[in-house]
C-alpha cells in the first residue's frame, strides 16, 4: 500500500471570526503512527478537519502527495484519506455489514457495480476488526466498543494508505481502548497504513505512536519521538500541569504521573 505524504503549512484555520489554528506547520511521517494530543481547545479537532477538507483554511495549505487537498476531486481524495470523526452517527437500523459496505462507495462511480474485490474488501476489513460475526446486527445494538471496531471497519474497507481518526478512544472503557489502539498498531503494520490519531490520555499516545505532536493555543510546540515529547516541560507548558516522568514498565517509553495539588502532601496517619 502506497505510504502517503501529508504536511500543512503555514496553516491558519477556525470557525468564524475565532481562529484556532496559527500559522501551524506539520509533516506527518508516512507509514507511521502520529498521536496528536494538547489541551482542551488547542486546536486538535480543527488540525484534523483541515488535514482532511472538512475545514477549509484561512490562511496557508494542506497537502497530499504534494497537491493541496482543497483542489482534489472528493472521490479521489477518499480513495487516498479515510476519516473517523468524532462520535460518528450510523442511520437507524442499519446492519454492520452495510455500513461496512459504504466505505466502498469512493471506488464506484454512478454507473459501476459492486464486484468481487469490494465482497474482498469487506469481507477484509470485518476480519481485521473482529466483527465478522456481527455482520447482521444492527450498529445501534452493539455496545460503545463493537460500534468503534465496525465503524474503523469501514474505514479500512474503503482501503486507504492514509487513516485520520478523532478521538477514537472516547467514551471506552480501558479494555475497549486498548483493544482499538491494538487494532490501529496490527494495520499500521500489516499494510504499512499511515495513522493519525487524536487521543487524550498522554501515556497510551506515547506507548503506541511513533511521533507524537504536541499542540498548544493552535501550534505545534513540540513534535518528535515519545522520548523527547513527552518530558516533564512538555506537560507543565502545554497542559499547565507538573508531573513526574519515567521509563514505562511495559513498554520502556516514557509515561507521566501527574502531581496534583494534594501530590506532595504526606499519608495522613
Amino acid at each position: 500500500m502506497t505510504a502517503h505524504t501529508l504536511a500543512a503549512h503555514g496553516l491558519h484555520a477556525g470557525y468564524g471570526d475565532r481562529a484556532v489554528l496559527q500559522g501551524l506547520e506539520l509533516s506527518i511521517p508516512p507509514g507511521r503512527i502520529t498521536a496528536i494530543v494538547g489541551a482542551n481547545a488547542c486546536g486538535k479537532s480543527t488540525l484534523l478537519r483541515s488535514l482532511s477538507r472538512l475545514l477549509a483554511p484561512a490562511q496557508g495549505q494542506v497537502l497530499l502527495d504534494g497537491k493541496s487537498v482543497h483542489k482534489m476531486p472528493p472521490r479521489h481524495l477518499a480513495r487516498q484519506m479515510g476519516l473517523l470523526p468524532q462520535s460518528p452517527a450510523a442511520p437507524d437500523g442499519i446492519t454492520v455489514l452495510d455500513l461496512v459496505s459504504r466505505g466502498r462507495h469512493p471506488h464506484h462511480g454512478l454507473l459501476s457495480r459492486w464486484t468481487g474485490q469490494d465482497d474482498a474488501a469487506v469481507a477484509a476489513a470485518l476480519q481485521a476488526t473482529g466483527t465478522t460475526d456481527l455482520a447482521e446486527r444492527a450498529v445501534d445494538e452493539l455496545s460503545g466498543g463493537q460500534r468503534q471496531r465496525v465503524w474503523i471497519a469501514m474505514a479500512l474497507a474503503q482501503e486507504t494508505g492514509l487513516l485520520l481518526l478523532d478521538e477514537p478512544t472516547t467514551f471506552l472503557d480501558i479494555a475497549h481502548q486498548i483493544e482499538v489502539l491494538d487494532l490501529l498498531t496490527d494495520l499500521n503494520h500489516a499494510r504499512g497504513t499511515t495513522i493519525v490519531m487524536v487521543l487524550h490520555d498522554l501515556n497510551l499516545a506515547a506507548r503506541y505512536a511513533d511521533t507524537l505532536v504536541a499542540l498548544r493555543a493552535g501550534r505545534v510546540h513540540a513534535a518528535g519521538p515519545p522520548e523527547a515529547v513527552l518530558t516533564e516541560a512538555m506537560v507543565e507548558a502545554v497542559f499547565g500541569l507538573p508531573c513526574q516522568t519515567l521509563p514505562d514498565p511495559v513498554s520502556g517509553r516514557p509515561m507521566m504521573l501527574p502531581i496534583g495539588r494534594h501530590g506532595r502532601q504526606a499519608p495522613r496517619g
